[in-house]
């Protein structure tokens, strides 16, 4: 009797990962892979006095980290659909040609950044440590937090899906992967 398969394969399927749960990728070692996701802010677009205020914020957040840790960038794609179909509900609703014709103009941009010509993607932001005992697991994330936010940057701690999109991201060269049967 063949073994029913899920229709949908992850990355810790065959690395040496026991579950990703709560935000955290246990390892089969008992070590837990967990972070933050940080929030983009272009520092580059401040006035050069705020700047450097956040730069060297930075130096000294990260020079009070005594712990080895890693900070990922990872390119997610974006999905538009929902504001797609939200552009076509309004073309179907409005009676105006003229709003009609803008409306189909929006909707072939739309279509036209969807295309792989573009490959439009945001840009995410991590800082990923590893870690056995549960207790300091909680402290650093806390800490982490509360360092970023003190330079003014938000950060949270990384998801299920997020932690699968990193491994997805750099085990398969950032190119979304579809599983097949192979026969």
């Amino acid at each position: 009797m063949a073994k029913e398969t899920s229709s949908v394969v992850y990355a810790e399927d065959w690395l040496p990962i026991k579950t990703i749960n709560n935000g955290m990728i246990q390892l089969d070692t008992g070590e837990y892979v967990t972070g933050v996701k940080i929030t983009p802010k272009n520092i580059f677009i401040l006035e050069e006095g705020m700047r450097n205020s956040i730069l060297t914020g930075l130096g000294n957040f990260y020079n009070t980290i005594d712990y080895e840790f890693w900070l990922m960038i990872a390119d997610r794609p974006v999905d538009i659909g929902v504001y797609l179909a939200s552009l076509q509900t309004q073309y179907n609703q409005t009676a105006n040609p003229g709003l009609r014709k803008l409306i189909m103009q929006d909707i072939e941009k739309a279509n036209l950044f969807m295309s792989e010509a573009y490959n439009i993607v945001d840009t995410e932001y991590y800082m990923l440590f590893k870690e056995k005992k549960m207790d300091v697991v909680q402290k650093r994330l806390h800490s982490i937090i509360s360092g970023l936010a003190s330079v003014g940057l938000q950060a949270s701690q990384t998801s299920n899906n997020d932690l699968r999109m990193i491994l997805d991201n750099y085990l398969n060269d950032g190119n979304q992967i579809t599983f097949r049967t192979v026969m």
